[in-house]
């Protein structure tokens, strides 16, 4: 009788899209959504990004290490101007524009093998395998769709409800 469990391949794959698909990327709108125009742009201090800032990164990331990268595409970041950006998008506007790169990603996360996973690419002066790539994004978005989700708190006052479900005891009830 053959083993029907999934593979490493297929357990990565799947954990990867739930974090971004189900966890980071919906939470992510969640915060931003309701903010204006000024706060999305808000920055604490000229060291500091704000969520435009982060926002940018994260579509120029996830750009460049999912779907340039797997669909062997030309790399067109312009990273630092992620980063010099003041103002311009609204809060719609920067979601409509990472969701279509979410989506986009989507589709090559659905078609990864391991083959993919196990093969070289050289992104951004990095040589890595395709699961390093992967790992990379869905680490890398964790990260500053935390900031956005503190910034957000820090401007509304408001907390986003997202654990709902382990605030009695820290466990689901």
């Amino acid at each position: 009788m053959a083993d029907s469990s999934p593979g490493v391949t297929e357990l990565f794959l799947e954990f990867s899209r739930r974090k971004l698909f189900e966890h980071y990327w919906p939470r992510l709108r969640a915060c931003v959504e309701p903010l204006s125009a000024e706060q999305v742009w808000w920055r604490p201090n000229a060291a500091s990004n704000s969520i435009a800032n982060l926002i940018l990164h994260l579509n120029g990331n996830v750009t460049q290490w999912l779907v340039a990268s797997f669909n062997r595409e030309d790399d067109k970041r312009d990273r630092p101007a992620e980063f010099a950006a003041e103002s311009g998008l609204s809060s719609a506007q920067l979601l409509e524009k990472l969701g279509t790169t979410m989506s986009a990603s989507a589709e090559v996360l659905a078609r990864l093998t391991e083959t993919a996973l196990v093969a070289p690419y050289d992104i951004q002066g990095y040589h890595v395998s395709g699961l390093e790539a992967v790992y990379q994004v869905v680490e890398h978005f964790g990260l500053h769709y935390g900031q956005i989700a503190y910034i957000s708190k820090s401007l509304t006052d408001r907390d986003h409800g997202f654990y709902r479900e382990l605030s009695k005891t820290g466990r689901p009830d």
